[in-house]
């Protein structure tokens, strides 16, 4: 198979783990299904309500096991905690890693599950009310089964008696909702759709606290899900030794006699989704404790600095914070918003003395953050006039592992460049300090820009690593394309190509030139290949998806498929 080197490096563990969750749904709704369908005791239930029931006890297994799992991947502390205990193996390490970074996908693919199973159980359930309906109806000529068995001294049917106006307007829906598994079921629906849709990248990005506040109506989605099976609705035949349902449904006659003999006795079917809920629940619990805990230590922010280009430097100190290169904080302001908690990419270095972030004013939200931060006064404010922020974190991401390797790859685009420069600014400091335990040898640095406003405070950085990697003799260690895709005009391009002689370019004062349009990914990882014959290079990414799937696509052609060949593994940035 082509490429089979690079999807066995890349693609293999993820793969795998979907697949396991795929079967295990699989398994438990076959098993779940068989049971009502062949089970002795559900014979009879089964009769009234047909094949709706199997399928509907199946899917509610289902969504069990998954309203289990989706709170696992928004635990962000046990997320971060597993991801820096994978001290194994390199390649269990790695792997491992990889699959936690990509948890917030996992959360998705678990929702649009339950989506499914929500329908199918919901569906089966229509059916299943329409039949119990049409049993409760049934004369001895019609259905003489049905007609027994709807009798209200077997209690079970749920449909006790039938008159016109119970089945008017909504028909059987509206005494189907008069049962306890009926009204919290339509609530259970209700607010799993609320906060799908509320989900999408639009409200996200421009209704966040919408979106904030009707996520947090699982804690109703919960409650409705482990009382939703508490009415014992669906019965099950207690007695079947006495009472066996295959012998006596035989005809009418043997029917009634097994009834005067042994008649046979039912109970409802106990609620098992606490059982499914608990835990996750109380995990997820301490999960809010701990960032109750996390969150309070004040914040003091030291210095704000006006960046060009609209974006606001934060340099903030708070007692015990400890962070690694490329990690993430959660920060809120107060003032601002009581619930918003805006994720930023930590810019300093861990061996500085405080730690910064860089925002660029691109919404309501960081705009405002920015006026109070002082960033359209003349004068900047004191310490004691800036508003009070709480920071939680840090959290690890895919850029943390950049020290793993030797050799790395790492593609930003336009923001996307931020997580890379705590893990520039780190390699310089350890460098200058004669760190031994640095293995990092060769970084390939590739931004693309949209503009030549994007590159001010970035190009600072480059220009200061620039002169600090002259200095020591390692400027080896580092090579940077900028790829600018758009916003010159013709003056500006003529005096491009007026100074392309010179050493120093024209358009970021960097000592490396400016490319101008898109990388050719296939000649770059062609080069790369060839220099570091035989090594494992990680390739990260911090950018739009759809230039994701061409990098993930292109570590997947150009790794080897021989043992000893060159291998590039993927990382995408993701918080």
């Amino acid at each position: 198979m082509r490429n089979f080197g690079g999807r066995l490096v890349n693609d293999f563990v993820r793969w795998a783990v979907l697949a396991a969750w795929a079967i295990v749904n699989l398994i438990i709704w076959l098993v779940t299904f068989f049971k009502y369908m062949d089970n002795a005791n559900y014979i009879y239930t089964k009769y009234l309500m047909k094949n709706g029931l199997p399928v509907a006890r199946a899917s509610a297994a289902c969504l069990n096991f998954n309203s289990m799992l989706i709170l696992f991947p928004v635990c962000r502390n046990m997320i971060s905690y597993l991801r820096g205990s994978c001290e194994s193996t390199k390649f269990s390490r790695r792997n491992l890693r990889r699959q936690l970074d990509k948890n917030i996908t996992f959360h998705k693919l678990i929702a649009y599950a339950i989506g499914f199973f929500v329908i199918l159980h919901v569906g089966a359930h229509c059916f299943n009310l329409q039949n119990l309906y049409n049993g409760r109806k049934a004369t001895s000529e019609d259905d003489w089964l049905a007609n027994r068995l709807s009798q209200p001294s077997f209690d079970l049917n749920p449909f006790k008696t039938i008159r016109s106006s119970d089945v008017s307007g909504l028909g059987v829906i509206g005494p189907g909702l008069s049962l306890l598994a009926g009204w919290t079921g339509a609530v259970l629906a209700l607010t799993y759709i609320l906060m799908f849709t509320s989900a999408t990248e639009f409200i996200r990005r421009y209704y966040f606290e919408t979106f904030w506040l009707t996520h947090h109506l699982f804690v109703i989605y919960y409650a409705m899900l482990m009382t939703h099976g508490m009415g014992g609705v669906v019965k099950y035949q207690t007695n079947v030794d006495e009472h066996d349902p295959v012998e006596c449904m035989v005809d009418e006659e043997t029917f009634d006699q097994c009834v005067i003999d042994n008649p046979p006795l039912f109970a409802g079917t106990p609620g098992a989704s606490w059982k499914w809920c608990v835990t996750p629940l109380c995990v997820y619990f301490l999960e809010r404790i701990l960032r109750m805990i996390r969150t309070w230590p004040d914040v003091t922010i030291v210095q704000v600095v006006q960046h060009q280009s609209k974006v606001i430097e934060l340099r903030m100190k708070k007692q015990g914070f400890k962070m690694l290169p490329g990690q993430y904080i959660f920060l809120k302001c107060s003032p601002i918003s009581k619930v918003q908690w805006h994720p930023f990419t930590l810019t300093s270095a861990p061996e500085e003395d405080y730690f910064s972030l860089h925002i660029r004013r691109v919404g309501d939200w960081t705009d405002e953050l920015a006026v109070k931060m002082g960033a359209d006064q003349a004068e900047p404010l004191s310490i004691t006039q800036l508003p009070r922020v709480q920071v939680d974190g840090p959290f690890g991401t895919s850029c943390t592992d950049i020290f793993d390797y030797d050799v790395v790859m790492c593609v930003s685009a336009g923001i996307g460049v931020t997580p890379y420069a705590s893990t520039l600014k780190s390699i310089c400091h350890r460098l200058q300090a004669g760190d031994e335990t640095l293995h990092l040898k060769r970084m390939y640095f590739y931004w693309i820009c949209r503009d030549t406003h994007a590159f001010e405070w970035f190009v600072e950085l480059l220009s200061s690593l620039e002169l600090i990697l002259r200095q020591i003799d390692k400027e080896h260690l580092l090579s940077y394309s900028i790829y600018l895709t758009r916003g010159w005009d013709y003056t500006q391009a003529k005096n491009i190509f007026m100074q392309e002689d010179r050493e120093i370019d024209a358009v970021t004062g960097l000592r490396q030139k400016t490319h101008y349009g898109r990388p050719k990914w296939d000649s770059n990882f062609s080069y790369i290949a060839e220099k570091n014959q035989g090594a494992t290079i990680g390739v990260f990414f911090c950018g739009p998806k759809s230039l994701s799937t061409i990098l993930h696509q292109s570590c997947n052609k150009h790794t080897s498929d021989e043992s000893d060949g060159t291998r590039f593994v993927y990382y995408k940035e993701n918080f």
